[in-house]
């Protein structure tokens, strides 16, 4: 697996739409789950894309401290059905992790998890906090990666 990091602005379009499609694919489809993945928020994100070839195995976005949470964040964390369970995920996880400590510094990462992956959260360090809560429908937490 190949992992690179970049602005909006550096996506090239073949780049882009794969990562559209991924998140198509899983948010909306796969998940039955009606909602505007387009936010408005990609161009301030980093994306983190993870290849197997040419084909784009594991994907999410980072933002930085302030323009999503308080915290640095991580969101649309997504593993296409085909490449499940061979580590991707947690491998494209711990890359982000360590990108963003080196770019921001060892600063608390906050995460708006799908309940039913909380465990998978946890075995990367990320803490619930609170009570579980809905967004788009879907029961969610919020866990928090605090740096020792």
């Amino acid at each position: 697996m190949r992992i690179e990091i970049k602005s909006f602005s550096a996506l090239s379009l073949e780049e882009l739409y794969a990562l559209l499609r991924v998140r198509s694919e899983i948010f909306v489809v796969e998940q039955q789950c009606i909602y505007l993945d387009l936010d408005g928020k990609d161009n301030a994100a980093l994306h983190v894309l993870g290849w197997k070839g040419s084909e784009l195995c594991g994907y999410c976005r980072v933002f930085r401290p302030g323009d999503y949470f308080e915290e640095a964040s991580i969101g649309r964390v997504a593993v296409p059905t085909e490449f499940r369970g061979h580590g991707y995920g947690a491998r494209l996880m711990e890359f982000t992790i360590q990108a963003i400590h080196r770019e921001m510094g060892p600063c608390p990462i906050a995460i708006s998890a799908q309940a039913y992956l909380q465990r998978f959260y946890e075995a990367l360090g990320f803490k619930a906090e609170g009570e579980l809560y809905k967004e788009d429908g879907i029961p969610h937490l919020r866990m928090v990666y605090a740096p020792e």
